[in-house]
């Protein structure tokens, strides 16, 4: 496993070519489909459900603590935020956050510097963590939406399955509405909330997640020049129109049809007005 310094190191040096654009970094996140050889873990039957994210970490600190360590100390020097990945509950999230304050600690009493503030988050990829956003909302700074494992879990569909990959898409009006949940417990608590994973690559997904209340796009880098593009001609009044609507249908196909039918109406009527 790699040492404290050797994740500081890393972690520096990615910082210092966003210059001074923050880096949000996520907690070891293996277990089920990231397996990792250093990190040996007991065979599940079904991984998905089993020991991965968080819950690995907290089983094992030692991983953890080290990680958090070398996230502070990189911190201390550039813009950086922190989330925990496949939080379920928040007495997990909670945890963790001792976890962070114990390694500060260690870090403050071995006499290396550490930041004044840290924006903590978590990432939202299980329904519950959805379902109970409210409760989280108080004690996160911000809320990251991990749409590829909400999807399967909302859907029961594990996404590297071939034979159910047709459930596994993000605007199914169920993913949307916990979508919608999150966002607006993040707003009634003045929290960001962001999108990651594939949906926030999809151009076609943009006007939805921008009406439904998400405040930020992780997307990939050969999609960036098109989701931007998406998001400049996002018109927020509409966007909101077209989220509630798309609420109300019964699947992701149906959504995507609204959305690429909207897109259709509104070139139209912008080329009718330059005309």
């Amino acid at each position: 496993m790699p040492s404290e310094d050797d994740q500081y190191e890393v972690y520096s040096r990615i910082a210092e070519a966003l210059e001074g654009r923050p880096l949000v970094l996520r907690t070891l996140d293996v277990g089920a489909d990231k397996p990792l050889p250093y990190v040996p873990t007991q065979p599940e039957a079904n991984p998905f459900l089993g020991v991965r994210g968080i819950r690995l970490t907290l089983a094992r600190p030692e991983l953890l603590e080290t990680q958090l360590r070398a996230a502070l100390r990189t911190a201390a020097e550039h813009p950086l935020k922190l989330m925990f990945p496949m939080v379920a509950t928040l007495e997990e999230y909670r945890h963790a956050r001792a976890a962070l304050e114990r390694a500060r600690d260690e870090l403050e009493a071995a006499g290396s510097a550490v930041p004044g503030k840290l924006e903590v988050g978590v990432m939202v990829e299980v329904p519950a963590t959805a379902l109970t956003a409210e409760a989280f909302a108080p004690e996160v700074d911000f809320f990251s939406l991990g749409t590829n494992d909400l999807t399967q879990y909302t859907m029961a569909a594990e996404r590297g399955n071939a034979s159910v990959a047709g459930l596994a898409d993000g605007l199914h009006p169920a993913v949307l509405r916990l979508i919608r949940l999150v966002a607006e417990a993040a707003s009634r608590h003045e929290r960001w909330v962001g999108v990651c994973g594939e949906l926030a690559s999809d151009p076609v997904a943009v006007p939805v997640l921008v009406g439904l209340g998400v405040t930020e796009l992780s997307a990939s880098v050969a999609a960036i020049p098109a989701v931007k593009q998406a998001v400049r001609s996002v018109d927020s009044n509409a966007a909101r129109r077209l989220a509630e609507e798309a609420l109300g249908l019964a699947s992701a196909a149906e959504v995507r049809a609204l959305v690429e039918c909207a897109a259709t109406e509104a070139a139209a009527i912008s080329s009718g007005s330059g005309a």
